[in-house]
């Protein structure tokens, strides 16, 4: 879609351009929200996405879930936009992989989907309904599509959309975190 790949370009740019002193204080609050939220605390198993560059930083959050004793899955991307969960119990696990992002091997377990409890959703940013624009990839899309778990997004309150552009098969999240609220739909 013409539309999202225009606005992707915008959101990149924005990102460019968010001063460094705001990335570091709203990723303290997205980590105090995560880390706080009932639904985290009580999950015994967790699927994050590996953070980089100026994306919401999971990977303090990653830490805390090892600390509490969770079982800690990130995707394992295949050719054509499946994925599936892999656990690791350690972020020395993970390895360069697809767009040189840390992932898990092939050797890592899989985690059903029935298993997971609470995933944390990538994008570039959130919408007031949840919806996201994530990469383009739509590895997400196809994987949370009749996910039980509570899915959630990380948005930076500075980018946050009134609303954007949808295609049928877009899935929003269950509950979306910036570093000023928590929202729920």
């Amino acid at each position: 879609m013409e539309i999202k790949h225009e606005l992707r370009r915008q959101v990149r740019a924005m990102i460019c351009n968010l001063p460094d002193d705001y990335i570091v204080e709203s990723d303290s609050g997205l980590y105090r929200g995560v880390t706080s939220l009932p639904e985290f605390i009580q999950a015994q198993t967790v699927m994050f996405y590996y953070s980089v560059d100026r994306e919401p930083r999971t990977l303090d959050i990653v830490n805390a879930a090892f600390a509490l004793g969770k079982t800690v899955a990130f995707p394992y991307c295949y050719m054509g936009g499946r994925m599936e969960a892999r656990a690791v119990q350690s972020l020395d696990e993970l390895v360069p992989a697809m767009l040189k992002i840390p992932a898990p091997t092939d050797a890592s377990a899989v985690i059903a989907p029935e298993e997971i409890d609470l995933v944390i959703v990538p994008a570039l940013t959130y919408d007031t309904d949840g919806f996201r624009l994530g990469y383009g990839g739509g590895y997400y899309d196809r994987y949370l599509s009749g996910l039980r778990a509570v899915t959630v997004g990380l948005a930076r309150e500075r980018l946050f959309w009134d609303k954007l552009p949808r295609e049928e098969h877009d899935i929003p999240v269950k509950c979306l975190i910036t570093e000023d609220r928590t929202v729920w739909f």
